[in-house]
């Protein structure tokens, strides 16, 4: 089944809780988001594994929210490539092409693998 107006919204928030310090920082929240084998290479474009992630704890995140040109787009009936520009100020603003690939299960969207390239 192709992608829904509500898959499209459910998409978005599930992106941008990635972002928000109450959810990111949530243990129990991000084991259910991020896929068993998610990886990620990151902005710096280090290698994470999903323990990595598990394992980071943190406190603020200054993104900027909504996210910058976020685009959904249908690679299946239950898979999707998220894209957007991520806003993230760490003294300066820096900004990033993300690219994220979210696939639908039984127990709803999860994260498979995410990306950062900064923008030149």
């Amino acid at each position: 089944m192709p992608l829904t107006p509500d898959d499209i919204e459910t998409l978005r928030r599930l992106e941008e809780s990635l972002w928000r310090a109450e959810t990111r920082f949530d243990r129990a929240y991000m084991e259910r988001v991020l896929a068993p084998d998610f990886f990620e290479f990151g902005r710096s474009g280090r290698r994470y594994d999903r323990a990595q992630i598990l394992a980071h704890s943190g406190d603020t995140i200054r993104a900027t929210l909504p996210l910058a040109r976020f685009a959904v787009h249908p690679i299946g009936a239950d898979a999707a490539l998220v894209t957007y520009v991520s806003e993230v100020a760490y003294g300066t603003v820096e900004r990033a092409n993300r690219s994220s690939l979210w696939l639908r299960t039984e127990k709803g969207w999860r994260l498979q693998f995410h990306q950062g390239t900064p923008v030149a």
